[in-house]
């Protein structure tokens, strides 16, 4: 049997971090939880690396935009200051862009133009 170690998050982008080699992207997903008698949204930010080939597509995606990411888990640890650390690395090797910021969702009616508070509750 095969062992891997993979994830896959959809979610809203945030902040983009393009660097030379690198694109680090910051990612908005929401998860209901209790509050009292009702449910909230609590959002939960990851972070993802995209190298290569996928670096060169993150010019394709803006912050807002719905996005799922899927990649490959790694673990990695460095020493600061005489403590070690610890990181999870996610790792990109592929991404679908599922809706642009401002588009609406499956099954929602379309609004007219200039009405766009459909994003309103996105964290950024």
């Amino acid at each position: 049997m095969k062992q891997k170690g993979e994830f896959n998050i959809t979610g809203r982008m945030g902040k983009i971090d393009a660097k030379d080699k690198v694109t680090h992207i910051d990612i908005a997903t929401n998860y209901p939880q209790r509050d009292g008698d009702g449910w909230k949204d609590f959002t939960v930010w990851n972070r993802v690396t995209l190298f290569k080939a996928q670096r060169e597509r993150a010019t394709e995606i803006g912050v807002g935009d719905l996005v799922t990411f899927k990649g490959r888990v790694g673990q990695n640890s460095y020493e600061q200051g005489g403590t070690r650390h610890y990181t999870v690395d996610l790792t990109v090797f592929d991404f679908t862009i599922e809706r642009r910021k401002g588009e609406p969702g499956p099954g929602a009616e379309q609004q007219p133009a200039g009405d766009d508070d459909q994003d309103d509750n996105v964290p950024f």
